[in-house]
């Protein structure tokens, strides 16, 4: 059963509350920033239950929230102000030499979006696989972030239910990574509980640090060698992808760490690194490869403790690469769980300050844009977001989310992303996408489904 279309209401654009000096200076993009120009922006949100109706007006609770999520932005923007502005690029032919940065000045401010939608939130989550209407809940579909000369960098879109609201948020990924979009959403979070609570502080426990990093002898204006965008840029197009939500409980994961931990006889191997090695072998054994087709993993990690002396928690931009382990579809399968947790584990601890900075080095010698095409390898797998990130303490007066849904940006067949369970306590969930052949074949996979907690599994 189709179902309904979101139906756009109004929009307009939200800007900071107040100018700032310091927003009014011009914010020269780090590498890590530039490298992304080519590939889809951060779409995440949160189902929230429908605030109950008024006896007087029945929109009045909808109109209120649109109106405080509205005034909250405008004061959480005074310290996200980067998000408030487009990208602009100085440009020359001789040498080629083409320099982005953001301009806040210059720029309508962020988008703000109200939307409805005639069915449940129980329509949307009750379905095996993710309807695909969840990807009309986000603004920026299909964009990349060079369109962020033109489009905004933040667009919230609010969807209302029949019995339910998202909040959607997308983020230009050339501005922020997951950590700052994260640190952005609580912030806009307290902000919204500190008014709602006729607070007269509206400060933030963490803000923002928009010093960007650049190595010795660099920035703050970095040049690409480029003289046209049509130069760097691509745009990528999904294949036909099933995408599903597995739910692993605390107790299912503690099982999967200790039996990693067991088969390889450490205690060193995280339950990240158990799942995604589990992920990673369930995902080769159904796709039939060949026993000497290589096969990967990779993995999103942060390079803010990762540097020495490290960048502080708080630095609002990019600062991530991957990291990845290595073998053969025979070799994996050959081996257990605890040897495909291994070769994670040791990717990751492996990434110091030394392997980022010469990549730095590299990048620098020869600059280079990341495209999506690149990332979509039939063979492997990549893991994004975190369950680290703090997402269901973002409530807005309406109380805990139900549940969180992404939009179109970022996927391919091999795209598992990764999100802490609503319960707490060290679950998580996983939003996997595959091709139709391979998700049939993942959903009667023994190791794979002996692993779910199938009591509490969501899709």
């Amino acid at each position: 059963m189709s179902l309904p279309t979101v139906q756009h209401i109004s929009e307009c654009f939200i800007k900071p509350q107040y100018t700032s000096e310091e927003s009014k200076q011009p914010i020269h993009l780090a590498l890590w920033d530039l490298a992304m120009l080519s590939v889809h922006h951060i779409q995440k949100g949160l189902f929230f239950p429908k605030p109950p109706p008024s006896s007087d007006d029945p929109k009045q609770p909808i109109n209120d929230l649109l109106t405080n999520l509205k005034e909250s932005l405008s004061l959480t923007l005074l310290h996200f102000y980067p998000l408030a502005g487009r990208l602009a690029t100085i440009k020359q032919e001789n040498p080629p030499s083409y320099t982005v940065f953001i301009d806040v000045e210059n720029s309508p401010g962020a988008k703000f979006i109200y939307a409805v939608l005639d069915s449940t939130i129980s329509d949307i989550l009750s379905p095996v696989d993710v309807p695909l209407v969840v990807q009309s809940f986000f603004d920026h579909d299909r964009a990349i972030n060079h369109d962020g000369h033109t489009v905004s960098l933040l667009t919230i879109q609010v969807t209302e239910l029949i019995d339910g609201i998202f909040i959607g948020c997308s983020i230009n990924h050339s501005v922020a990574d997951g950590t700052s979009f994260w640190r952005f959403f609580n912030a806009w979070s307290e902000i919204f509980e500190a008014k709602r609570k006729n607070l007269s502080n509206f400060s933030i426990s963490r803000l923002p640090i928009h010093n960007h990093w650049f190595p010795e002898g660099h920035g703050p204006m970095i040049n690409l060698p480029f003289t046209h965008h049509d130069q760097f840029l691509s745009r990528h197009e999904a294949p036909k992808l099933r995408e599903r939500f597995f739910h692993f409980s605390s107790e299912s994961l503690s099982k999967l760490k200790a039996k990693a931990n067991s088969e390889f006889n450490t205690n060193k191997i995280s339950s990240l690194q158990a799942l995604s090695a589990l992920i990673w072998r369930c995902v080769t054994r159904v796709r039939r490869l060949p026993y000497d087709q290589q096969t990967s993993c990779r993995m999103a990690i942060n390079n803010r403790t990762r540097l020495d002396p490290p960048l502080p928690e708080d630095y609002f931009g990019n600062s991530i690469q991957t990291v990845r382990g290595i073998t053969t579809a025979g070799e994996l399968l050959e081996h257990g769980l605890g040897w495909a947790a291994w070769l994670l584990h040791q990717a990751v601890t492996s990434h110091s300050d030394k392997l980022t900075r010469e990549w730095v080095e590299s990048w620098l010698a020869s600059p280079f844009i990341y495209q999506l095409g690149q990332f979509f390898d039939p063979c492997s797998i990549m893991m994004g977001s975190s369950p680290r990130f703090d997402m269901y303490g973002n409530q807005f007066g309406l109380g805990k989310a139900v549940a969180i849904r992404s939009g179109y940006a970022n996927k391919f067949d091999g795209k598992v992303s990764l999100y802490p369970g609503r319960e707490g306590g060290g679950s998580m969930d996983l939003e996997v996408c595959l091709s139709p052949d391979s998700m049939r074949s993942l959903e009667s996979d023994e190791e794979f489904m002996n692993a779910l907690d199938l009591s509490t599994e969501i899709h």
